[in-house]
């Protein structure tokens, strides 16, 4: 079954977010794993905290923060499977953030049908 990526992005704040925001979430999370979507998932730390790895001409280069400055900012992930685009779509337009925020969604590329697909490929040429 296809795999789904929901990129949780969210403006900036100041402070913690307000318990019933949490309590949202936790509802939130719930209710995808009782749909049984969830397979995995988590709040990521503010970008202040974040650390870029990068290489340029040969040399790696590790800078503080993230790797672009945005108006908002990637705050979690789920990860997600479902029998296709339209369900995640249903359960993602449910987010508690969608008021202030925004949900990604993106499908994990199978790489086992690729490198399948890559085979064929090179078998009929």
């Amino acid at each position: 079954m296809p795999q789904y990526m929901l990129l949780i992005y969210n403006p900036p704040m100041e402070g913690a977010p307000p318990p019933e925001m949490h309590q949202r979430w936790a509802d939130y999370t719930q209710a995808l794993k009782d749909a049984g979507l969830f397979r995995g998932g988590d709040a990521l730390q503010r970008t202040d905290v974040a650390t870029t790895v990068r290489e340029r001409d040969g040399q790696i280069q590790i800078t503080d923060g993230p790797f672009a400055e945005t108006k908002e900012f990637l705050a979690g992930y789920y990860l997600l499977e479902a029998p296709d685009l339209d369900t995640v779509l249903e359960h993602a337009g449910r987010a508690p953030n969608l008021g202030h925020g925004a949900i990604e969604v993106r499908p994990i590329w199978d790489t086992g049908q690729a490198t399948e697909a890559t085979g064929q490929a090179r078998a009929q040429a």
